[in-house]
C-alpha cells in the first residue's frame, strides 16, 4: 500500500501536514516523535535482554526455586465443637 506512493503524494502529504499543524509547531513535534521512537526501542532492547537473561538462567539449570515453606499443605482444619474428645 506504501509502496505506492510517489514524490508527488509525499509532497501534497508535507503541505496537508503544514498546514494543519503549522511551521512552528513542526520542530516541537519532530522532537516528541523522536524521543517517543528512542524511549520505544529501548524498552523492546530491555524486553529482547530480559529474555536472553531468562533463558540463559533457565539452560544453565539456575531456575528461580519456589519458597517449600509455601508449597506445604495447610494442616486440615476442623469445625468447632466437632473436636474429637480425649
Amino acid at each position: 500500500m506504501l509502496g505506492n506512493l510517489t514524490g508527488w503524494h509525499l509532497l501534497i502529504l508535507l503541505a496537508v501536514i503544514l498546514l494543519l499543524f503549522g511551521a512552528a509547531k513542526l520542530p516541537a513535534l519532530a522532537k516528541s516523535v523522536g524521543q517517543s521512537a528512542r524511549v520505544f526501542r529501548g524498552e523492546m532492547k530491555a524486553m529482547k535482554d530480559d529474555d536472553v537473561a531468562d533463558g540463559r538462567a533457565t539452560q544453565e539449570g539456575t531456575a528461580p526455586v519456589a519458597d517449600p515453606s509455601l508449597s506445604q499443605p495447610a494442616p486440615p482444619r476442623t469445625a468447632p465443637g466437632s473436636e474429637p474428645k480425649p
